[in-house]
């Protein structure tokens, strides 16, 4: 069997145990502590935002931004359609609706046409946004339409720490920002997350609804539902080394997809993810999309890889085809019954983009599905 090439995964830049090593030396093992002040700090300054709220999760971040937003049982959000569960699974804790927003091809992120569709019969509460793969979404247009329309954003941006759109960083544009740290994001707590914004009551509920809604009495006292959503001292230490290495992980990514193009340009039937020139992402997966006149299909591509002991993987399946969702509101940025993000997600695949790869495994991955062309 010859040697696994993974996905994405964890990669380690050195500082981190030494962070580590304070949290035990201090004996802050428990929840909280020095290590989780100094990472809110560190991801504040990084991030342009005044100020940050770790947390267990991606996924209890957009919890919480949903709640001091005050959604609740019965309200409507718009989301990325294009994405992962945990953007709009947040929607219905809530036990509001969500109503799905299709792709432009342009960025494969939210289209501004279609928003416009779910806003001419729908006001909603909030809008998610989701930054897929890596790259902004085109956040002028989106911003114009909901500022008109008085909606605020949560910038999913789970997948883009270390992206700008226009010198501002990803996950900065919106009213709410969100952070993932999950294993295999460009980088990692091991598990985390973290809501970003400039008002400071918003991250304060945040911060008090993270750690179970503990009023501040000499007793356990609770005026209201509490979560246990808050980054652990240990992992924030990790996150601490990780983000002093983030700029090298994404010249790593980009590196990556530049030698997938680059390897790939001869094959007219391959084509990779869009790079809009409106900011610059952070490469986090590398996305090969397969044209729909080629009889070779994404399966096709992730089965040749397997036999060579190379994962990849589809892309998102769209929510609107989840059998979960599929009864929520969906609106389509084109005409007819395909829709951009189904269309997508039948023709594209995602790449080994693991910033550990030797250059002889990217071109393994490379002749590998090469050999199918011929």
């Amino acid at each position: 069997m010859k040697e696994k090439i993974v996905l994405a995964s964890p990669h380690m830049g050195g500082n981190e145990e030494k962070y580590v090593k304070e949290a035990f030396e201090s004996n802050w093992i428990a929840p909280l502590g020095p290590q989780v002040d100094k990472f809110e700090e560190d991801i504040a300054r990084y991030s342009g935002k005044k100020y940050a709220a770790a947390l267990s999760s991606g996924t209890a971040a957009i919890h919480l931004a949903l709640i001091t937003l005050g959604v609740k049982k019965g309200d409507k959000v718009f989301c990325s359609d294009l994405t992962f569960a945990a953007s709009c699974n947040p929607i219905v804790y809530q036990g509001a609706t969500p109503i799905f927003i299709d792709s432009e091809r342009e960025s494969f992120n939210m289209s501004p046409i279609a928003l416009e569709k779910a806003f001419k019969e729908h006001k909603p509460k909030a809008v998610i946004v989701v930054h897929l793969y890596g790259q902004s979404a085109d956040m002028d247009k989106i911003k114009e339409i909901c500022h008109r329309e008085g909606v605020p954003i949560i910038e999913d941006a789970a997948e883009s720490l270390g992206a700008t759109y226009k010198d501002k960083m990803s996950g900065t544009i919106g009213r709410l920002g969100v952070y993932s740290f999950n294993g295999n994001k460009i980088i990692t707590t091991s598990g985390g997350g973290v809501l970003i914004s400039d008002e400071e009551d918003i991250i304060k509920k945040a911060r008090f609804l993270a750690t179970q809604a503990r009023e501040p009495q000499r007793y356990y006292e609770h005026k209201e539902l509490g979560f246990n959503y808050r980054l652990s001292n240990i992992s924030a230490a990790i996150g601490r080394g990780q983000l002093e290495i983030l700029e090298k992980r994404v010249a790593q990514k980009k590196h990556i997809y530049d030698t997938y193009k680059e390897g790939f340009k001869d094959i007219k039937e391959i084509s990779m993810n869009p790079v809009c020139d409106y900011g610059s992402p952070n490469y986090w997966l590398s996305v090969m999309v397969i044209d729909k006149t080629s009889s070779i299909t994404p399966l096709d591509v992730i089965l040749a890889l397997e036999e060579e002991n190379i994962e990849s993987r589809h892309v998102w399946k769209p929510m609107h085809m989840q059998p979960f969702f599929k009864e929520y509101p969906f609106y389509s940025s084109e005409e007819g019954d395909m829709s951009v993000g189904e269309d997508i997600f039948k023709r594209g695949l995602c790449l080994p983009s693991d910033t550990k790869m030797s250059e002889e495994d990217i071109q393994r991955v490379i002749k590998t599905i090469k050999k199918l062309w011929r």
